[in-house]
């Protein structure tokens, strides 16, 4: 499936996906940058521009891309500024070619958000604050839960499993993850308190549509997890050190949602979990075709040598963050 995924053109996909629209299609195709999925802009007979994207097969089962499509609607309905899937006339949101799964969404432009103001930070507190209020609702029964067990260690198997670590590094790689999921579990909070999050909730997922306001996009992520996964990511450095980008945060957010203030402490080791997380990503695709031109030392003595010495550094941050811990 891999090998069919790499060779998924417009020519092949394009007769399903027009069958599944239950609209006539232009042939335009325009591929966006996606390094998981397979993302394009397609255009209807009649002007209309949508996004097709096609889920990277073996990721996600077929519930989960559903708990991400539900987590859409029920923001949706409480007017919560997000893309939701067209329906397909197969009934449900989720189509498939050639196996594929795939789900078509209305084209919204915007640009980037940039959040370096406190009113701009207030106003994405407040998007924050009403997407939870919605996650809140119910869990993802078919998403991962955000715990040390499923996010790193999970992460942590499938890059050894995946024979990409250097020999060299092994044994220092395997000893930085474990200490890592040691802190994890002293200060992450317990699975009762998580809810349905994006998971990814950083600047290039929110555009700016001026008069319409901000909008989230992008929910590929989305899991059961603390809140605080979903603001460390609008932060420009350590809790300790963003007390006003935190008040302003947090002034919009809590308009529609309590915060508890002491998760903060679990801010860098949830960056040092996102990290694991990422090298294990690049082992899942280090065999795509175009990999090598954005890594091409991925795999080296030299690669993991630079991996293991920011993860270090990364450890040494965590434990003087929960050492001097004040906001």
């Amino acid at each position: 499936m891999r090998g069919e995924f790499d060779q998924f053109t417009p020519e092949r996909f394009l007769p399903d996906v027009e069958k599944m629209l239950g609209a006539e299609l232009t042939g335009y195709a325009c591929a966006f940058t996606s390094y998981v999925n397979r993302v394009y802009e397609l255009e209807t007979i009649s002007g209309d521009r949508v996004v097709a994207k096609f889920y990277r097969p073996g990721r996600w089962t077929e519930e989960a891309i559903l708990d991400e499509h539900d987590f859409l609607f029920d923001c949706a309905d409480r007017e919560i500024n997000v893309v939701a899937p067209f329906a397909l006339t197969n009934g449900s949101t989720l189509g498939f070619s050639r196996g594929i799964p795939f789900a078509v969404f209305p084209k919204k432009r915007g640009r980037e958000s940039e959040f370096e103001t406190a009113e701009s930070l207030r106003k994405v507190g407040v998007l924050l604050g009403m997407i939870h209020s919605a996650g809140a609702m119910h869990p993802a029964e078919h998403r991962m839960s955000l715990t040390p067990e499923t996010f790193a260690e999970g992460a942590m198997n499938r890059l050894f499993d995946s024979g990409a670590v250097h020999p060299v590094w092994e044994r220092e790689l395997e000893m930085l993850c474990l200490d890592i999921m040691d802190e994890a579990a002293r200060v992450l909070p317990p699975p009762a308190a998580f809810q349905r999050i994006h998971g990814d909730f950083h600047r290039a997922n929110v555009l700016d549509r001026g008069s319409e306001g901000l909008l989230a996009i992008d929910f590929d992520d989305m899991l059961n997890g603390p809140a605080v996964q979903d603001l460390w990511l609008l932060l420009p450095d350590t809790p300790s050190k963003c007390h006003e980008e935190l008040d302003a945060l947090l002034g919009g957010y809590t308009l529609f949602m309590e915060f508890d203030d002491g998760t903060l402490r679990a801010v860098e080791v949830l960056r040092a979990m996102r990290m694991i997380h990422f090298l294990s990503w690049c082992a899942m695709q280090s065999g795509d075709h175009n990999f090598r031109a954005t890594f091409p030392d991925w795999g080296s003595e030299a690669f993991w040598r630079r991996e293991c010495g920011d993860l270090r550094r990364q450890l040494g941050t965590i434990r003087s963050e929960r050492r001097n811990f004040r906001l």
